[in-house]
């Protein structure tokens, strides 16, 4: 049996699976922001019309899955499967989205690291001929995450320089085998991020917690790849922000494999202003999809990126572990995309 591995954990699609089309629906703070051009749609209403807001996490899902589905030209009823999640218990906004498209549903749960695993699952599901249409989506809600991980928006309670400010918004890519479809770019490789956990326990300061797992997946894909920073136009990372933006800068540096701060971002420092007072920047499953979906896939249409490493980040914790006293592990996925 063949097995496409290089090394010990990077993975090769051959079949190199074609991204056709992306969609991202932002709320109103994400809009006013430096990508805003970016976005398909800015909604100004976070309640979306709907009653509550984990209904309108919901309708974020399905707005940018629809409008992903309909940039490619096909229907819900094409799709082998719809890959995603959210961060809410038992990943609710997606599957309730996934209700509306009717298509089997795969749910996935990589806390703000969902947007890359979901790609990594659906391009294995396309390469190895098991799907021909997979849907691809994430995203969060500020106001569904504060009220379940830390406190209703009623209580004012103040935010340490740490925090950082969980998207209002939801993307979504859709990976196909379809040769007549014409591709943004495709996925070549992935590599599966490891489980670190460095004993931080502090819920606001999710940046430092995932920024050691982010070097874990970096090293281990360069090593495989015999590859290094160098060989990449653009290493997007996912939401550390500006911890652990500095802190994962500061582990390559020891590691012998340093990023060039020109060539590597984060996209919960790319969404928002300074000026936003979101303290440590943009956090959230929709921070890295929407900036994914929306900006990066601008700039290799636009022919300005060849080669990227995406990487999306994510702090493994719940309201149950951090009451109890847990330390909160990290985990980040990376996938490879080369323009067509």
């Amino acid at each position: 049996m063949n097995i496409n591995r290089i090394g010990e954990s990077t993975i090769a699609l051959p079949n190199r699976p074609r991204l056709v089309a992306s969609a991202c629906i932002v709320g109103k703070k994400e809009g006013e922001g430096p990508l805003h051009a970016d976005f398909d749609d800015i909604i100004e209403d976070d309640l979306f019309g709907e009653e509550t807001w984990e209904k309108a996490e919901a309708r974020f899902h399905y707005t940018a899955a629809d409008t992903c589905l309909k940039k490619a030209g096909l229907t819900a009823e094409a799709l082998d499967a719809v890959l995603g999640g959210d961060l809410l218990n038992q990943i609710i906004a997606s599957s309730m989205a996934a209700r509306e498209l009717h298509a089997p549903y795969l749910g996935l749960y990589g806390a703000c690291s969902t947007m890359s695993e979901s790609i990594s699952v659906a391009g294995m599901l396309v390469d190895g001929g098991y799907m021909r249409h997979a849907l691809c989506t994430a995203g969060s809600h500020f106001c569904s995450a504060e009220r379940q991980y830390r406190f209703p928006l009623e209580y004012g309670n103040q935010r340490p320089p740490t925090a950082q400010w969980t998207v209002t918004g939801a993307g979504s890519v859709l990976l196909t085998s379809d040769e007549n479809l014409p591709a943004i770019c495709r996925v070549t490789h992935l590599t599966p991020g490891r489980i670190v956990d460095l004993g931080i326990t502090d819920a606001n300061n999710m940046g430092a917690a995932m920024a050691p797992a982010a070097a874990d997946t970096l090293c281990r894909h360069f090593q495989d790849m015999g590859s290094s920073p160098a060989d990449y136009d653009l290493i997007i990372s996912g939401d550390l922000g500006r911890v652990g933006h500095d802190v994962l800068l500061s582990l390559m540096q020891e590691r012998g494999m340093p990023l060039d701060p020109a060539k590597y971002i984060d996209c919960g420092l790319e969404i928002f202003l300074p000026e936003q007072d979101v303290h440590a920047g943009g956090s959230g499953c929709g921070c890295s999809a929407v900036v994914l979906a929306g900006h990066i896939m601008r700039r290799i249409k636009d022919g300005e990126l060849k080669r990227v490493l995406f990487m999306a980040t994510g702090a493994l914790l719940s309201t149950t572990s951090s009451q109890q006293g847990g330390t909160i592990p990290g985990i980040a996925h990376a996938v490879v995309l080369e323009a067509d």
